[in-house]
This record gives C-alpha cells, sequence and structure tokens, in this order.
C-alpha cells in the first residue's frame, strides 16, 4: 500500500516557502537521481529499520515537520511515512555522513517501518560471510 502521497505530505512547496538551506544543500552528493540515501534508525533501540532516498524537498520537510518524508522512486513523487498506513516515524536527529551521500536519520518509529508490516526492513536473513581472521589493512 503506497505511504502518502506529495499532498498527503504537506503538499507541494507553496509559493514564497523556503528550499532547503543552501549551506546544506552544497554539503549533500547527491546521486544520478539526485538522491541521497537515508538510514532510518531506532532512537531508543539503535535497531537499523530501512533504508529510504532522499530529495532535497524531502530532506526539507523532514528537518522542518518532525516528520520523515522520503522521495519514492518506484512513484516518482514524495511520500511521508505514516500517512495511509500509520507508521509514523518522528525525527529526533538527522546526521549527514563524512562523504555527503548519506544521510542518518533517528526516528522513533511508530508500528511497522517495512512496507511488509515488521518492525525492520532487516530480517531477509543473514547472509554467509568469511570467517576467521580479518585480513590486515593495507597501507
Amino acid at each position: 500500500m503506497a505511504e502518502g502521497t506529495a499532498a498527503g505530505a504537506d503538499g507541494p512547496a507553496a509559493p514564497g516557502t523556503t528550499a532547503l538551506d543552501p549551506v546544506i544543500a552544497a554539503r549533500l552528493k547527491h546521486d544520478a537521481q539526485g538522491l541521497v540515501a537515508a538510514i532510518i534508525q531506532d532512537d531508543e533501540t539503535d535497531a537499523v529499520l530501512m533504508l529510504g532516498w532522499m530529495d532535497d524537498e524531502a530532506l526539507r520537510r523532514t528537518l522542518t515537520t518532525g516528520r520523515v518524508t522520503f522521495w519514492s522512486r518506484s512513484r516518482s513523487e514524495l511520500w511521508r511515512k505514516g500517512d495511509t498506513s500509520g507508521h509514523v516515524q518522528h525525527v529526533r536527529s538527522v546526521a549527514l555522513d563524512c562523504d555527503g551521500d548519506a544521510l542518518l536519520v533517528r526516528v522513533e518509529q511508530i508500528g511497522a517501518a517495512c512496507h511488509r508490516g515488521t518492525r525492520t526492513c532487516f530480517n531477509g536473513g543473514e547472509l554467509p560471510t568469511a570467517t576467521g581472521t580479518p585480513e590486515e589493512p593495507r597501507p
């Protein structure tokens, strides 16, 4: 089920509203589609809940409304988490990684974070990994 549309997530930016702070925008390294990865983490348990994508407007709304807004790559529209499901993400903090290409959004999660109705999207099972002594780092 769709999580919400741009209209449900405060609608399009009204004339005279501000864009994303230019200082923040200048620090972002967008992918070819103009997006930045947003890792969503539970502020209380530190569990990684999901990965979403944000454009500048989604990040602006996330920073200014207290609710997480994403860019839907499949629907090509903004959506605010929880508008249709009730599984709301209340923003507690947002951090930019050292390269500017990923955000860490710490949230109070209400209900499931995954569109499949589970608390986290990272429940697909552990993948096999090499075990033993890690290789020495190269100089």
